[in-house]
């Protein structure tokens, strides 16, 4: 897979995940209360995860989801031909 994620979306997932890495792992520590009982419980995991996989997806810069759907965010950079010389305006 070619990498499909860069510029302010690869930002936005730096931010994001480690973000709600944090309120995930607060929540399953019992630091944070997200809700009462078992739901509490599968919030922290799904806000875990989410975040686990925002953050490697930040770091790897391959996202599959950004696969399937089309997008690409990443930019490449436009490389020319040594040859080729840049025309000076007179």
């Amino acid at each position: 897979m070619q990498k499909n994620v860069g510029g302010y979306d690869r930002i936005a997932r730096f931010v994001i995940g480690p973000a709600l890495l944090l309120v995930g792992g607060a929540s399953l520590g019992g630091l944070v209360v997200l809700a009462a009982g078992t739901v509490g419980l599968v919030l922290g995991v799904i806000i875990l995860l989410v975040g686990a996989i925002l953050t490697v997806t930040a770091i790897t810069q391959k996202c599959p989801l950004n696969n399937l759907l089309g997008l690409n965010t990443y930019e490449t950079a436009v490389e020319t031909p040594d040859d080729e010389t840049t025309a000076t305006v007179r």
